[in-house]
């Protein structure tokens, strides 16, 4: 009689959520063996407004052979403006000139714009800083892409352009995340950026069926680590379900080393035999790692480094399968 009541819980959610999703700008696509749908960038009516995360590649949606990979994994009262009201492989840039800034001055966040410093505390990518200027966002969605361009020029010297495209590769289970950085301002930007992975594979909670695979020895300490999530040679696995008020957090994984082969991960379902493979073209720099009740986010880090006048590009891909 419980397992009936969570599951006409778990579907009346979906259902609401799935009203609620329908009325933010959204495009979807497809090339015959993935469908996605994708929650467009919008400073009057987008599902993210927040300061924290790119405001592109939001993705409310991945299916591939039946099995569904992202979802609405943030649990809490939905606000546009919540630093993690979002959904998909979305990234974070770390702020530019936040150190320098005074109370009451600016600062960037690429994929977000200026935004002013309140008081002289340290950054927390949790605080809604107010947004001074936005940019100019532009989305070209196409059949099988998505390609979203952020344009940013800002007195203090930090100006860009910021292309992102979201493709599906023809005729393979595969996403490619394809980036550009040209710094069209007069100060060198030096940032890193992540990619939090809030994967949802086919809606399994944080347990037993859930693990993460790396090319190397992986080790790790934190919150949760040893007793909620062990890490074994080269796996993370759980010993038990993530429930809510549990701690689950590293601030760095170790085992990598400074070649971007070790920028390959796997997330696996081991219940529904689904998974998702994910490599970089960069190097790690870190690699975060946490986990709430509904999803379980490996973090890897790259640092980018882009001179006035100068362009960067870099990829990531996640390559879909069952075993």
């Amino acid at each position: 009689m419980k397992k009936n009541a969570l599951l006409i819980f778990a579907l009346i959610s979906l259902c609401i959520s799935a009203f609620r999703l329908a009325d933010f700008p959204a495009t979807e696509i497809s090339n015959g063996i993935i469908k996605a749908k994708l929650l467009l960038p919008d400073s009057s009516n987008g599902y993210y407004r927040g300061a924290r995360f790119d405001w592109a590649g939001v993705m409310a949606s991945l299916e591939y052979k039946g099995h569904s990979y992202f979802g609405e994994w943030n649990q809490a009262p939905y606000d546009p403006e919540l630093h993690d009201a979002i959904m998909g492989p979305v990234e974070e840039f770390t702020p530019l000139n936040f150190d320098e800034a005074k109370p009451g001055e600016s600062f960037v966040k690429i994929g977000v714009g200026v935004l002013v410093k309140p008081d002289d505390k340290k950054y927390s990518f949790a605080t809604n800083y107010p947004v001074k200027n936005g940019g100019k966002w532009t989305v070209k969605p196409g059949k099988d892409q998505v390609e979203f361009t952020h344009l940013l020029k800002d007195e203090m010297g930090y100006s860009y352009i910021y292309k992102k495209v979201l493709k599906l590769a023809k005729g393979k289970p595969e996403l490619v995340l394809e980036h550009s950085l040209k710094n069209t301002g007069t100060k060198a930007i030096s940032t890193s950026t992540y990619n939090h992975n809030f994967f949802m594979i086919d809606n399994e909670p944080s347990n037993e069926n859930i693990r993460i695979v790396f090319p190397f020895e992986v080790t790790g300490e934190g919150r949760g680590f040893g007793t909620i999530i062990h890490a074994k040679e080269k796996t993370l696995s759980y010993s038990r379900e993530v429930t809510k008020g549990d701690q689950v957090f590293s601030a760095g994984l170790q085992g990598f080393g400074p070649t971007s082969k070790d920028y390959d991960i796997r997330i696996e379902n081991t219940k529904t035999r689904a998974g998702v493979r994910i490599n970089g073209d960069h190097p790690l720099e870190k690699l975060v790692y946490w986990a709430c009740p509904t999803t379980s986010c490996p973090e890897p880090y790259i640092k980018l480094s882009v001179q006035p006048g100068h362009e960067i590009t870099w990829q990531i891909n996640y390559e879909f399968y069952t075993f």
